[in-house]
């Protein structure tokens, strides 16, 4: 739920929760799930980069801690910030974990997610009984999970962020893509606070658009200012995404964080 196509490569005859469609439009590929809504786009001249400012914003999980080795995500989509980390952070083990087979098989016949691999795995399941089994484990845990309706209501409730926050190593950080505009937001960050115990940082990437939420269990030394600033120019040479930017955004709508 991001923005809207022009125009779809064809109709949504299938308007059922786990229709999964493709449309493109001015070079841009997307993913839709029952609607016109586009939950995932790619450039089809450069099918790796970041198109959308929300999934730039998510990595700046990158700024926060220097030596992360593996991620978990729940829920794929056209798998733009999978691909991204297989890609460019060949440092990091990725596990992905998505409910619908055919987000899957689309995402790689359309948005080329590559197979699994050392550095990869994808897997079709349940994202809430995959948190449940794997606790003290991630050190970054992404939650991007939407369907047509928006975010699963068993993917907001405190017992749902208290389970990410047991998924986390003790130093992990937690990531969600919220929706601006949902009438929830507010209560759903609440509930991160909670579970975070206040640490937690809201990067807002549109208007009023998508917003990148980070949890962490604990706050390290490298969420002091200077630290994220010099972090950020350092990223910036090799990834093609604003760190900067996205660090005095963080200091201008967190000033409490910092």
């Amino acid at each position: 739920m991001f923005r809207m196509a022009k125009h779809l490569m064809r109709s949504l005859t299938n308007t059922s929760d786990d229709a999964v469609d493709v449309s493109e439009s001015d070079g841009v590929r997307s993913l839709h799930l029952g609607s016109v809504t586009i939950q995932s786009a790619m450039r089809i001249s450069d099918p790796f980069a970041l198109e959308l400012t929300y999934t730039r914003g998510i990595m700046c999980f990158l700024l926060f801690n220097h030596q992360i080795k593996n991620m978990v995500s729940i829920g794929l989509g056209g798998g733009s910030i999978t691909k991204y980390v297989h890609a460019y952070c060949p440092e990091i083990i990725s596990t992905v974990i998505e409910l619908n087979p055919k987000i899957i098989q689309v995402a790689r016949s359309q948005f080329y997610v590559p197979e699994n691999d050392e550095r990869l795995e994808v897997i079709e399941g349940d994202g809430l009984v995959y948190l449940a089994e794997h606790e003290d484990q991630a050190e970054v845990l992404l939650i991007d999970a939407f369907d047509s309706n928006g975010i699963p209501p068993n993917f907001c409730s405190q017992n749902f962020f208290d389970q990410c926050a047991n998924t986390l190593v003790s130093d992990g950080i937690f990531v969600i893509n919220l929706w601006g505009s949902d009438k929830k937001f507010d209560v759903y960050l609440q509930r991160i606070e909670q579970t975070f115990n206040g640490k937690v940082l809201t990067l807002p990437t549109g208007r009023p658009g998508n917003i990148a939420v980070f949890g962490f269990k604990r706050k390290s030394a490298n969420l002091r200012m200077t630290s994220l600033r010099e972090r950020a120019k350092t990223l910036e040479k090799t990834h093609k995404i604003e760190f900067v930017a996205f660090v005095d955004k963080l200091e201008e709508l967190n000033p409490r964080f910092f």
